[in-house]
């Protein structure tokens, strides 16, 4: 990794487990801070906005800012304002996608929009259904968030974006744009944002089949973490199911210091 210049960090499972920070996760961001290590907190998390993830993460002890947050809502954004400048965006979302659509200088329309734009949404309805399925076929292109079938919470998973995008999917026979991981759209736009090429840059996280496959997929080096979705006991068939292998496997962030990379 000795060439490597900047890190693409995932969160749940990699640095938290919900409302508890991994031990030593705090320390290592710490370590790259004092090492000047440039890196980006990357995540799929379409709800809260860059400044909510930041917040949470300075409640578990861990350095944050949200000008280090890439979310799957901004990403999305940004490639709606790339392809269509000041676009109309029907938006089926929280506030982190509202919030983000608006600051890329996109407009948000029940109205004829040129994209309906999807996240998760807990107050997700069949009328919110049904006005995507007729904008999509009306023209409007269809751009989700993240396909994240399951969400975890405090009582038990919920639904996640890719659940209310399969339904929207389903009813107008329309697949949509994935931005958030596996997705390789992602991992590129925070390598923008970070101001480094696939070859300088290191993606961190605990998932096969979300964090090192978008790692893979955008041509980065990877690194697993096995504190989270993928273990030693399951990484022979994530490894099968995503066709990918990480550049490295590691127990702890620790393993990876700052002064090898």
């Amino acid at each position: 990794m000795s060439n490597r210049k900047g890190l693409l960090i995932d969160l749940d499972g990699t640095l938290y487990h919900g409302d508890r920070v991994i031990p030593g996760a705090a320390e290592w961001i710490s370590s790259l801070d004092q090492a000047e290590v440039p890196y980006l907190y990357v995540t799929n998390n379409s709800s809260r906005t860059a400044e909510g993830v930041a917040a949470h993460l300075r409640q578990l002890g861990i350095e944050a800012s949200a000008d280090r947050v890439c979310t799957s809502a901004l990403a999305a954004a940004a490639y709606i304002a790339a392809a269509s400048p000041a676009a109309s965006v029907f938006v089926i979302g929280e506030p982190g996608l509202h919030e983000a659509v608006t600051e890329a200088g996109l407009h948000i329309t029940g109205e004829k929009p040129d994209y309906v734009l999807q996240g998760i949404d807990r107050s997700f309805t069949y009328e919110k259904l049904t006005s995507a399925l007729r904008l999509i076929g009306q023209g409007a292109r269809f751009v989700l968030t993240n396909p994240d079938l399951q969400l975890p919470s405090h009582d038990g998973l919920l639904p996640g974006a890719g659940t209310l995008g399969a339904a929207i999917s389903a009813a107008s026979g329309v697949e949509p744009v994935v931005i958030g991981k596996p997705s390789s759209i992602l991992m590129e736009y925070a390598m923008e944002r970070l101001g480094l090429p696939a070859a300088d840059t290191i993606v961190v996280g605990d998932n096969m089949m979300t964090d090192i496959a978008a790692g893979a997929a955008a041509g980065c080096y990877t690194v697993l973490v096995t504190t989270g979705v993928t273990t030693m006991d399951n990484l022979a068939s994530h490894q099968t199911r995503t066709g990918v292998k990480p550049g490295r496997i590691c127990h702890t962030l620790a393993e990876i210091q700052p002064d090898e990379l």
